[in-house]
């Protein structure tokens, strides 16, 4: 897809999650992009960090339905950045109109980073693809040396280095299709570090998975945030996103953003989900159905 920022083939493990080529392909990515036209800013998350990404007047349409509305947003280096919402509030279309992969109806995204890296949500797995759980991390080298060029040693470092983090080292020369649902996930994970990307987007990366996976996940989120890297992810955890520097509360536009304790409050929380929302007797708060939306 023109314009995207992603530099691995995801379509080759999840073919219907994204499809999109491998773009880019290692080029001098220029200054930072953006594109069509800027909107008034109304919502922007702050600290004295550097901007990595910014959103002005972010508009997103599939045919008569809007998924995102004049969203305005700021996501610096060094944060995570936790995005909870209803089911069909647009929290999986931000995170690709971020990556490139979803084309605005209006307003602009503008990346001033090298490279976005993006890990989709999906439950389907292509049975019939012969690749190994080696070949899948070694994809996320591509931009830096081409489909066919040979890994240098700082590439292999880093495919090693990213599967050591998620501990599927051992799964090397596994097939991709045989994983259980929490390996194939940390596997996914170990592709998007062995980009180095400075922002890291992940789409309810620990939603369903064994304990094991999920403290793997957590894990390298917090060490990607003191690398100075931008970590975004979609949840439908309160808990999850109270871990996070900030929070984006959205519901097909940003119904508030900032701090966890700012954002993760009855009465923005019940403009968004409404009877979705349990408080329990010890005081926790309670998101009812929480299935993957866009």
């Amino acid at each position: 897809m023109p314009g995207s920022r992603v530099g691995v083939i995801l379509d080759l493990v999840y073919p219907e999650a994204v499809s999109t080529p491998l773009v880019d392909g290692g080029s001098d990515p220029g200054p930072a992009r953006s594109r069509t036209a800027i909107e008034p800013a109304a919502a922007t998350l702050t600290s004295p960090r550097t901007d990595v990404v910014v959103t002005e007047g972010l508009t997103v349409a599939y045919g008569d339905r809007l998924a995102l509305d004049h969203v305005d947003l700021r996501i610096e280096s060094g944060t995570t950045v936790a995005v909870i919402g209803p089911n069909g509030s647009g929290k999986s279309t931000l995170l690709s109109a971020i990556a490139g992969l979803a084309t605005p109806t209006s307003g602009t995204v503008t990346v001033s980073v090298d490279q976005v890296a993006i890990v989709l949500q999906s439950t389907e797995v292509d049975r019939t693809l012969p690749i190994t759980v080696l070949e899948t991390v070694r994809m996320a080298r591509y931009p830096h040396r081409g489909m066919f060029g040979r890994l240098g040693a700082d590439d292999r470092a880093a495919v090693e280095n990213a599967m050591e983090k998620m501990s599927v080292t051992d799964l090397a020369h596994r097939q991709f299709h045989a994983l259980s649902g929490g390996q194939r996930q940390r596997v996914l994970v170990a592709q998007a570090l062995a980009q180095e990307a400075d922002v890291l987007l992940l789409d309810e990366p620990v939603t369903g998975l064994d304990i094991v996976s999920q403290n793997l996940i957590l894990e390298v989120i917090d060490a990607e945030r003191a690398a100075g890297r931008a970590v975004v992810l979609t949840t439908h955890s309160l808990d999850e996103a109270a871990r996070c520097d900030r929070v984006v509360l959205l519901d097909g536009r940003i119904i508030a953003a900032g701090a966890p304790e700012e954002v993760i409050v009855d009465g923005h929380l019940n403009t968004a989900f409404g009877t979705e929302i349990t408080r329990l007797p010890t005081g926790q708060l309670l998101l009812d159905h929480p299935h993957h939306g866009c």
